[in-house]
């Protein structure tokens, strides 16, 4: 049995998760802005769910919610950093009260939120911190730039995160799914109130996806949650871990192009040392 604490249980994958790690048997400090929406969980399984409201940006929720796993529950085996939202909108055309409030939330909140469960997950054994990343973490494209931003800081911060942990027996799992049925293209998802006619060749396509593909995407949450069950409880789980088709094709593409740009350019770019010869 492990005890869980997840962020972001409202809706969405959290709340997937939530509700398969609970149906498992194991412990869960299951966590939102507003708990109303956990209450029917907590009913269900009112012997090993707890719920509590965090916000990620908010000072002293995570060592809350970490006080009450180790309280309640008995201590903390696994971190779940899955709190965040998406923007839609070319580089020129976000704003900062639009986009800072995405990496509060996507990165320094997920930051906040490690180091306020490191100590607890220190004291156990084979603990995991588990960092919702997202495709968009993996490669960036036109119209979702901030939102990529926010991703490729939390999959550096992931793998250096790692390094530091493995001497210590922690794992850490850098989830990077491709669109699954959730609501991340509803509510957890802003668009750039300015549109600029300069960017009509790229970003506007962006726009549309979110219109035409919400409640469509071919991913099936569930399934999505059990790999990542898989991961957690593997005696070596991966750190890099896409997740559906769509994901892997994303990180095939970009192993791909990097690799070009690597060979084309080798034998210019690493001759740039001192000539040490006499």
């Amino acid at each position: 049995m492990k005890t869980w604490l997840i962020t972001g249980c409202s809706s969405g994958l959290g709340r997937q998760l939530a509700e398969a790690v609970a149906a498992r048997g194991d412990c869960l400090v299951a966590t939102a802005r507003s708990t109303d929406s956990l209450e029917s969980l907590c009913e269900r399984y009112p012997e090993t769910v707890r719920s509590l409201s965090l916000d990620v940006t908010r000072a002293g929720d995570a060592a809350r919610a970490v006080a009450l796993a180790e309280s309640a529950l008995g201590g903390l085996d696994v971190l779940v950093n899955n709190a965040g939202f998406g923007s839609i909108g070319a580089i020129e055309e976000g704003e900062p009260d639009e986009y800072r409030p995405m990496f509060e939330v996507n990165l320094f909140g997920l930051i906040e939120t490690t180091r306020a469960a490191l100590p607890a997950l220190r004291k156990r054994a084979g603990p995991c911190i588990v960092n919702l990343s997202f495709g968009a973490g993996i490669a960036s494209s036109a119209g979702f730039g901030f939102y990529n931003a926010s991703k490729f800081a939390v999959e550096g911060l992931s793998e250096a995160l790692a390094d530091e942990l493995r001497p210590l027996g922690v794992h850490v799992i850098i989830v990077e799914p491709g669109p699954f049925r959730t609501e991340f293209l509803g509510r957890s998802m802003i668009t750039a109130a300015r549109e600029i006619p300069a960017y009509a060749a790229t970003v506007p396509a962006r726009r549309q996806y979110r219109e035409t593909n919400n409640g469509r995407q071919a991913g099936d949450p569930a399934n999505a949650v059990a790999v990542m069950l898989q991961a957690v409880d593997a005696e070596h789980p991966p750190l890099h871990l896409p997740i559906g088709p769509r994901a892997h094709a994303v990180a095939e593409r970009k192993l791909d192009s990097f690799r070009t740009d690597i060979v084309a350019w080798r034998d210019i770019s690493i001759a740039t040392d001192f000539d040490t010869h006499d």
